[in-house]
């Protein structure tokens, strides 16, 4: 039987193979016919386009209010002239539109200096601009060095012909503003545009390439000149923070908190930028109308001051000074915080200058003094720490004669005998703080003969001193702080004036932060200004979103225990209520209905002035506030008692003012937690 023959199927798999390839070159044959001949145009112009590019406009910064809601930093709305440039704009352009916004605007020209005047020479006087070259110098010179060598030999009597002129003045100050900035980057030529100049711009704009008209906003400050200097300022970016600020998104003719807290709080306050975004050709020429994204100026700051406090306590010093001139007081100082948040309630600082004294309020984180006797209760807290005296211990107040110190003594006119540690704070006893130092030094005292010490004393006492914020940057939200100035030199003599604060010095802000830590119980807690931070509200007023909401820090425990900090702050109950007090009974300041406070007084003598001083807080038995009071270098040790009296009638304002139905922002919420 014959085999079947098998039926050879490659050949009809290859016509089908061939078939299907015929097809797909067909279709893409047909679709490149279609994108080249239909749509060549098209694609050709889409080919041409790049990456979209963003112009960005200014935005109003946030405001800033006091702890009830009160605004303290507002934004007064005007009209600004911008002009955003493409990368292809030429100088003859923007001189000529510079030229035509001359006739619509006026310009100050205050801020023009000779280098922009000979840019704008050079624009405008191109044939007498190279012939300030020879043939020989424009063949060997690249262009950058060439242009330098014309700015360079630009004669005074050149730019005469431009500084005799105000409307070519004016022109070059326009055009100097339209050449800082960058290609398709927003540039504020002015700020304040008044009716007149807004008509005449808005009417020819068809004519004026770039330029646009935008709300804008300057700082305005309801309160007048309080606080004004620590809210801060706002600028340009400064040359030596271009780097930090670009590497933020920020451009280089961009505006900035420049000090203070707008700096501090920049991040926050700044607003966010409108924004035009283009889409673009090969050469940089915008195609179409530009995408717009809105603005929305920055968040708002609450502060933890209270403007109504703020402003009497700025009275009080401003007239307790005055009085105070007759004793040779120049400047004073007031720092009010809570023990036991750390917020700053108010704050001032006040020099005398051509007549007057003016505000000197960043002085009380950026000044520093010798305290005196203020710094007491930290050098009695820092002997029950070495362990070379325990609550309650009697030293002897005594005329003391030393070999190389001679004669020392507390400020008495007799000898206070043995006394208490209590006593010794209530009637601010020199000597005894001085033993407390000699037995720290192992310092064998003997009259009239030298002994050996150990000068590791120094360093103890201020490690000590540290814990209570004395002699270290308190950490508060402003930019500038001082630590104040550490003598570092460990003598003996050196280490008895620094226990009675007449070695190291402290700013005002130091002192209410150790106030504080002896107040609340030994917790040193770091002070601040910002107490929440809020969106932007459409309406008048905070809206009620919070970004952000400051709680109390606390930087460290002091190493005494509860009851020595509260044996201390029995002492400096004494001195502001009991007869033989610094600060007692027998004064007037501090005797109120509404509050007991405790304290202490000081003074400390530099050359032939002296430097007078008080700390304290109120209430006694729940602590509120805390205080210091700096009134530096006056010519009379009592000087009609400026410290006190500024110190108790500021009290007294605290406690005035103080109204259970006016609450605190954030106040219901924190109560709720």
């Amino acid at each position: 039987m014959k085999a079947k023959k098998k039926k050879n199927h490659v050949p009809f798999r290859l016509n089908i193979l061939f078939l299907s390839v015929f097809l797909l070159f067909s279709t893409l044959i047909l679709r490149l016919g279609v994108i080249q001949i239909v749509n060549g145009e098209e694609y050709e112009r889409v080919s041409e386009q790049t990456e979209n590019v963003t112009a960005e406009s200014t935005a109003p910064r946030g405001k800033m209010y006091d702890r009830y809601g009160r605004v303290l930093v507002d934004n007064n709305p005007q009209f600004a002239l911008t002009y955003i440039r493409t990368q292809n704009t030429k100088q003859a352009e923007r001189l000529e539109l510079a030229q035509k916004l001359a006739e619509y605007i006026e310009m100050d020209t205050e801020d023009v200096i000779d280098r922009d005047l000979k840019d704008y020479w050079i624009v405008t006087n191109p044939e007498k601009a190279k012939a300030k070259l020879t043939e020989k110098e424009w063949e060997e010179m690249e262009s950058s060095e060439a242009y330098q060598l014309q700015i360079e030999r630009i004669s005074d009597k050149d730019l005469e012909e431009i500084k005799d002129n105000p409307q070519e003045l004016e022109v070059a100050a326009i055009k100097r503003a339209m050449d800082t900035g960058y290609a398709l980057s927003s540039q504020t030529i002015k700020i304040g545009l008044n009716e007149d100049e807004i008509a005449k711009v808005s009417e020819n704009l068809g004519s004026l390439p770039g330029i646009e008209i935008q709300a804008d906003a300057t700082r305005e400050y309801p309160y007048g000149n309080t606080l004004q200097t620590i809210f801060g300022r706002v600028g340009p970016i400064p040359k030596d923070e271009l780097s930090y600020y670009g590497l933020r998104d920020y451009e280089r003719n961009d505006k900035v908190g420049i000090s203070y807290l707008e700096k501090e709080y920049e991040e926050y306050l700044k607003g966010q930028k409108e924004k035009q975004t283009y889409v673009t050709d090969k050469s940089g020429e915008p195609i179409g109308e530009p995408k717009v994204i809105e603005g929305q100026r920055g968040n708002d700051l609450v502060l933890s001051l209270d403007i109504d406090l703020q402003k009497e306590v700025e009275k009080i010093l401003d007239e307790e000074l005055n009085d105070a001139r007759q004793y040779g007081a120049t400047r004073g100082y007031v720092v009010m915080m809570d023990p036991n948040t750390g917020e700053i309630l108010s704050f001032a600082g006040k020099e005398y200058n051509n007549g007057e004294f003016k505000d000197r309020t960043f002085g009380v984180i950026g000044d520093a003094y010798a305290m005196g006797s203020t710094v007491k209760g930290a050098t009695v807290l820092t002997g029950y720490q070495y362990g070379v005296i325990n609550p309650n211990t009697t030293l002897v107040d005594e005329v003391l004669y030393f070999k190389d110190e001679g004669k020392k003594s507390s400020y008495t006119a007799n000898a206070m005998g043995p006394i208490s540690d209590l006593v010794a704070l209530q009637r601010s006893s020199n000597v005894y703080m001085w033993k407390i130092a000699m037995s720290m030094a192992d310092y064998d005292y003997a009259p009239y003969e030298s002994s050996g010490y150990d000068p590791a004393a120094y360093n103890e006492l201020k490690e000590s001193f540290s814990q209570f914020g004395l002699g270290v940057k308190t950490g508060i939200d402003l930019p500038g702080e001082s630590s104040g100035l550490n003598g570092g030199i460990s003598e003996f003599g050196k280490i008895l004036d620094f226990a009675i604060g007449q070695y190291d010095t402290y700013t005002p802000l130091q002192m209410a932060q150790y106030t504080s830590t002896i107040a609340n119980g030994g917790y040193r807690i770091e002070p601040h200004l910002l107490k929440e931070v809020h969106e932007p509200s459409e309406k008048d007023g905070l809206s009620d979103t919070i970004l952000f909401q400051n709680t109390p820090e606390v930087l460290n425990k002091i190493k005494m225990s509860e009851e020595e900090v509260a044996h201390v702050q029995k002492g400096m109950w004494m001195v502001m209520n009991t007869e033989n007090g610094t600060a007692g009974t027998h004064y007037p300041y501090f005797q109120s209905d509404d509050y007991q406070a405790a304290g202490k007084t000081g003074t400390a003598q530099i050359g032939d002035g002296y430097n007078l001083t008080l700390v304290g807080y109120a209430p006694y038995d729940n602590p509120e506030v805390a205080i210091s009071v700096v009134v530096p270098e006056v010519n009379d040790s009592s000087s009609g008692s400026v410290n006190k009296k500024i110190g108790g009638r500021i009290l007294d304002a605290y406690f005035e003012l103080k109204d259970e139905a006016k609450k605190p922002i954030g106040y219901e919420e924190k109560e709720t937690e």
